[in-house]
Formats: C-alpha cells, structure tokens, sequence
C-alpha cells in the first residue's frame, strides 16, 4: 500500500455488506475505492465461521444479491463452503480484486475536520478517503465470557467463529457453551464421533424443523434457462416472510401456534419429560432468535449427551462447575457464545469531528440515523448499523436497501460539489431512534418475557429493526438533506462570505 495513498471511498470488510458495497459503487461509476480486509481472503462471518455443520438459516434463494442471483444453490439452506463460495464468485465475476486489500486490519480511523476526510491506519499501511463504508457486521469479533479459572484449563478451548481444525474431537470429553444458532449446529455434528458431549443451557432456545433438501437437477437446470424462475422463487421466499412480520412486531400472541408447532418437534425427540422440561423455554417464541433443527433434538436424546439447565460458573482444573454445582470432566470446551453485537470493536477505532470514538459517542447505546450515519461523523456510513437486523428474513435485503441509501449519499456529494462533506444532525437522529424505539414497544423482542443478545447492556434493543424490510427499503431509499449539515472547508467558508 502507498504511503499517503488517498482515495475517494474506502470500504472495510469483505462479507456480504463490503462486497455489496464496492459492487454498488462500480454502478455508480465510482472506481476510486479500497475494500479493505483485516484477512488473507474475502468472506466475512462465511469465512471465520466453518464448524462442523456450518449453514445458513435463511433459504439460499433469499439469502443471495438480488443483482447476483445464483442459480445453482445445491440445497435450500446452504452450508458455509457454499455461502463463501459464492462471494467468492460475485468478487470475481464483479472484478472487486483489484480494489481489495487482504491483511489489511484497520487500527484506527480518524475524521480531519479541516481536510474533510478520514486517516485511516491499516496493518498494511496508511491511507485517507473521503468518504468511509464501515462494513465490519455485527457477527465478526466472537465473546467468550470471563469465566474463572478458564485460563488453567489444561484442555483445548477455542470458539466456535475460531474452530481449531487440526484438534481431533473423536473420544473426547466435550462441553458446548451455548444454546444459539451454532451450538445447535455444532452438537449433532459432533456428537456421533466424541465420547461425551455436555451442554451448559442457560437459557432453552425455541427450535423448529429445518425443512432442507437438495435442490435437484431438474430445478437448477430451469433457473439457468429461466432466469425469471430464481426471481419468482426469491419472490415468494420474501412475501412469505414479510406477511410474519405483523406477528413479531405487532401482534406477539399470534405467535401461541407456532410455540405449539415447536413444541410437537421437540416432543417427537425428546421422550424423556425430564429433559423435556430443561429444554422447554419459558418465554414467548420470538423473543430470541427462533432456530432451525431437525438434528438437534434427536442428538440430545443420545445417551453420550448430558444438558445441564444452567450456564458454565468456572472451571477448575479439567472440572467444569454450573451455576446449579453440576460438574463435568472435560477434554475439550467449544464456547458457542455469541459476538459482540452491540458493543462492535470497530467503534474503539473510529474518531470522530469532536475527538470521540464512536465507541464513546455510544456509550448509552447505539445510533444512528437510518441505521446508517452517526452524528459527529461526517461522511462516514455503516452497513448493517444499529436497528437494521432481522428476526424471520434475510439480511441481504437489509444490505441492500443500505446500498441504495449508500448511492445516493454519494450522488448527493457529487451535486454538491467540491470538497464537501454531509454529517447527520444530531436531532435528526434522536427523532430517528425515537419513532423506532417507540415502535419497539409493542414487539415480541420487548414483551416476550427474555434477555437476547439483540439488548445492549441498559436492556435497549439497538439490533433489531421493527418493521417489514419493504419498510426500511422506503426509509433509505434517498438522503434526505434536511437531516445533515453540509460541511466545507473553512477557507471556502471565508471565500463565500
């Protein structure tokens, strides 16, 4: 990377939001752009995260670039080799290389209020941009919590967004920490080889069948011949998931049925009361995220399978001690705990007009204007920001409703002209996360009676957005100018008067 290098937009992240974002650019005719990659490849979570049994939740179809369509998905939900495969392909066929910069972490970024642009460090060098897409997501630094006497364990730990591949989980004793969405995945994936498997359950996740199957020949041969067949099965993918919404957001008690539906699924598993007990949750479904399984269940039921009702309290030796004083002799400990959501590591590196981190302006909570630009940080925007994420859909629809507010952020510098640059008004972003807090009121994620990780640590739902993604598309579809001040430099300031 040249020294004092300078382009007019620098992208961080290469996951599905980077990626969307350099494509969007190029559109927009925009070519003087780095992404920037702290790896030694393009991924993202699709990258970091390859343990066993590794897939998305979301059908193929919908969880794809509606520019990008991909008619050969070999399964309705597509496991990780897949998903990473796939932006592989759309950064060659899109030619994003020459723009990407891989080992190429950013330790800080810096706003120059005189210059209108941010200095950014990197592992690979320095360089400056005018304009800065923070597309870091919120599934990118893993949490493991501090748990006593970790540190003493003579076993392996690692996490599950950092599966040790070269450690041979066959015979061994091992804890899974965690109940979420890759816990679930994890366990039936290595229960059948390890000779015991223990899972600490603080909390019982709400769990219904994963309808999977392979997607036949007969079926990919059509998408490639019929374009417009991949549009109208992503099409009904979406309209389905849309017409939900109202449930989750509006009318939380609609969601008794599917409790129902969850609870017959465990039932068909589960035949022993006791451990039905442990794993039936005493919250509305909806509340934390729901989870897909058809092999989770039946693994539990197994007898190398312990659940122990209560959340890991420390470790002594090889010994694992629960909350309740359940002990467990392990081998190995997988912690399936999540990442930091609302607490993103990028906010400590980003310094804003006034000197703050963005780390420190959200301090009582996250936000932003749109889910995109925070106040105090001019010409700056993140994708997949705070209050745009999803309870029942695909976030590709979310990424790409900002992609479009991302264009338009840049047309409007393009017509103001000259060294200029847009912050978010202050205001405009309280009146923005007042009418989504107030709409928050009413969802599931606030009356259905649980702690998630969608909650910050005040118990504020910065994460989730309360609305339909045809919703958020309206809301960002342009830059409203109203809400930001134009900024110039000072000496033009002087030269106009």
């Amino acid at each position: 990377m040249a020294e004092h290098e300078h382009v007019r937009v620098a992208v961080v992240g290469s996951g599905f939001g980077g990626l969307g974002a350099a494509v969007r650019l190029r559109r927009e005719g925009v070519t003087d752009f780095v992404v920037l990659e702290r790896a030694a490849s393009v991924g993202g979570t699709w990258r970091d995260n390859s343990y066993p049994g590794c897939a998305c939740d979301v059908p193929s179809h919908l969880y794809s670039f509606s520019f990008a369509p991909n008619p050969d998905w070999p399964r309705t939900f597509s496991g990780q080799d897949h998903i990473r495969a796939y932006l592989e392909h759309v950064t060659d066929v899109f030619r994003l290389r020459p723009h990407i910069r891989l080992n190429s972490e950013v330790k800080r970024m810096t706003w120059d209020s005189q210059k209108l642009r941010w200095d950014i460090e990197t592992a690979g060098g320095a360089l400056s941009a005018d304009f800065v897409v923070s597309a870091t997501g919120p599934l990118s630094d893993p949490k493991i919590p501090d748990i006593p006497g970790l540190e003493s364990f003579p076993g392996k730990v690692f996490h599950s967004a950092g599966w040790d591949h070269d450690y041979d989980l066959r015979g061994k004793r091992v804890a899974m920490v965690g109940t979420g969405a890759s816990a679930i995945q994890i366990v039936p994936a290595v229960q059948p080889i390890a000779r015991k498997v223990t899972l600490f359950q603080r909390t019982p996740p709400w769990v219904l069948p994963r309808m999977d199957r392979a997607i036949s020949g007969a079926e990919r041969w059509l998408h490639r011949q019929l374009p417009f067949t991949t549009q109208a099965r992503r099409g009904l993918l979406w309209g389905i998931r849309e017409l939900q919404v109202q449930a989750f957001t509006k009318r939380p008690g609609e969601l008794g049925a599917v409790e129902q539906l969850a609870k017959r699924n465990m039932a068909r598993a589960i035949k022993d009361p006791a451990l039905r007990a442990k794993l039936t949750p005493d919250y509305r479904i909806g509340c934390k995220r729901i989870l897909l399984s058809s092999t989770y269940y039946p693994a539990l039921a197994q007898p190398n399978v312990d659940v122990v009702a209560s959340g890991l309290s420390r470790v002594e030796g090889s010994t694992l001690v629960a909350a309740d004083g359940t002990e467990a002799q392990v081998d190995a400990i997988v912690f399936g705990t999540g990442f930091h959501v609302t607490d993103m590591p990028i906010a400590d590196r980003v310094v804003g007009a006034d000197g703050r981190t963005l780390a420190e302006a959200w301090k009582g909570g996250m936000e932003s204007l749109r889910g995109a630009s925070a106040a105090g940080f001019p010409n700056w925007m993140t994708i997949i920001g705070p209050n745009t994420g999803l309870g029942n859909s695909s976030m590709i629809l979310m990424i790409e409703s900002q992609l479009n507010y991302l264009a338009d952020f840049v047309r409007q510098l393009d017509v103001l002209g000259g060294r200029v640059a847009l912050d978010a008004r202050p205001s405009a972003v309280r009146d923005w996360n007042h009418r989504v807090q107030e709409r928050m009121k009413r969802t599931v994620w606030s009356t259905g009676g649980c702690t998630s990780w969608y909650l910050d640590a005040n118990g504020r739902n910065s994460t989730i957005w309360p609305g339909t993604t045809t919703e958020f598309r309206r809301a960002t579809r342009r830059v409203d100018l109203a809400e930001y001040e134009v900024l110039r430099p000072a000496h033009a300031e002087a030269t106009a008067v």
